[in-house]
């Protein structure tokens, strides 16, 4: 039970902090863990990292304002261009944003933290950015935590 609240609050902080990393986090109890725990780890880690991305998402909606994190949104040069292409490939597009939200939030191709300022600014439904995080987040980690034991064989059949 400890474990699974660690992960929750680890992906949360993650989720928040790019400087953590719940990966690694998720890595090292599955070393040290039995496929039970690591299945509820996984659904945590996948339930904080949702949670802690709905606050880049409301940034892009401007609902919060946070000066400094602000300034840093408001991109410059190329990083500016490729943002103003990237809404312009998905606004009025409900489907694609879905389906670019949860392939960055699966491979973390493009940056995950910034489409979900993306999904913010185009005003996707937060409904749906929550169900396609959360399924994809957890997809992610579920791979992640069982991945090494079925390379090795561990993995019952």
């Amino acid at each position: 039970m400890a474990e699974t609240v660690l992960a929750f609050l680890f992906g949360l902080a993650s989720a928040l902090l790019p400087f953590l990393n719940v990966e690694l986090y998720l890595l090292g109890a599955a070393a040290l863990l039995s496929d039970g725990a690591l299945f509820a780890m996984a659904l945590a880690a996948g339930t904080g990292q949702t949670l802690g991305k709905v606050f880049y998402y409301y940034l892009g909606r401007g609902v919060l304002d946070i000066p400094w994190l602000k300034r840093k949104s408001e991109a410059k040069g190329r990083w500016r261009e490729r943002m103003a292409r990237w809404r312009m490939k998905i606004e009025g597009r409900p489907l694609w944003t879905a389906g670019l939200v949860g392939v960055s939030s699966l491979t973390s191709i493009p940056p995950f933290m910034v489409v979900c300022v993306l999904a913010g600014t185009v005003r996707m439904p937060v409904a749906s950015f929550v169900a396609v995080t959360m399924l994809t987040r957890t997809a992610r980690f579920l791979l992640l935590v069982y991945a090494p034991g079925a390379a090795m064989g561990l993995v019952p059949g």
